[in-house]
């Protein structure tokens, strides 16, 4: 392939079989961005639970919200799906910041719904207009049976929301910290990581620090595979989004060619940041 290519084109070169639709965000954080269909609208599937956080967050600094307090499991916000709350039972008293950590690190969607409940989704809702994510609407709690949306966003505001944190600049310094971290213990992220050399990933071996860490949420339904956060380097942080839709097929496995091609995207984007010394461009 012609090294002298555009990375916007060599990533539509590999998309070029992709049967469906991928829109991609990257962002060095140093001034260079890549931007392929930024702007087109996206259901969130379990990537709102995201801009929940944040909201959480806002609302706990101006008082409103208390992460220490005490929140029960009821009966109305039982969902399938992703999670452990399940097994804990209706009646489960949790911690707000417990239960929002679990709604992110193992996307359970209980305790998403016991978030929703806890700020309200009107709240949310102006939270993240607040924030400045004018393309971001929670549209329903999850209840799958009865919604077939939760949530719409674009590649770019997705981006931001983590582009500001890895500044430290969404809500405070320390809520930015407290949401890094958080995002940071996720377990989902295959699409992200899948083509990464591993041995970046893991030192437990050596016992030193990964020389490459990620800190994002993933989320998938039956109309979408999307993935987003920060990828720590050697060289510094980058922002990556990767929403896609269109496709045929709608089984979720870790095989699926949105996954598939996903990871090949992301592992073209690493390759040129490490190139590049934490940036997309020697320019």
């Amino acid at each position: 392939m012609d090294k002298n290519m555009t990375l916007e084109k060599r990533i539509a070169a590999e998309l070029y079989c992709y049967q469906g639709k991928m829109s991609v965000f990257v962002d060095d954080l140093q001034g260079h961005t890549v931007e392929v269909g930024a702007d087109e609208e996206f259901e969130t599937a379990s990537t709102i639970k995201a801009f929940i956080l944040a909201a959480l967050y806002l609302q706990a600094q101006r008082g409103k919200a208390d992460l220490a307090e005490e929140i029960t499991y009821e009966q109305s916000q039982f969902v399938d799906g992703s999670g452990m709350l399940r097994a804990l039972g209706v009646g489960a008293k949790l911690k707000v910041k417990d239960t929002a950590t679990m709604m992110i690190i193992c996307s359970d969607n209980i305790a998403t719904n016991m978030i929703i409940d806890y700020l309200g989704l009107d709240t949310i809702n102006a939270c993240i207009r607040e924030l400045g994510f004018a393309h971001t609407v929670l549209h329903n709690p999850l209840h799958f049976d009865r919604y077939r949306r939760l949530g719409t966003t674009t590649p770019r505001d997705y981006a931001a929301l983590f582009a500001r944190i890895a500044k430290g600049e969404l809500v405070s310094r320390e809520a930015s910290a407290e949401m890094l971290s958080i995002l940071r213990q996720q377990h989902y992220n295959t699409m992200l990581t899948h083509d990464f050399p591993q041995y970046y990933l893991d030192c437990e071996e050596t016992g030193a620090p990964e020389l490459i860490w990620v800190a994002s949420k993933s989320g998938s339904m039956n109309a979408c595979r999307n993935d987003g956060g920060i990828v720590h380097t050697p060289y510094g942080e980058y922002v990556i989004v990767l929403m896609n839709k269109d496709f045929h097929d709608i089984i979720e496995y870790n095989e699926h060619p949105a996954m598939v091609y996903g990871a090949r995207v992301s592992r073209m984007i690493l390759d040129q940041v490490l190139a590049c010394e934490g940036r997309l461009s020697l320019s």
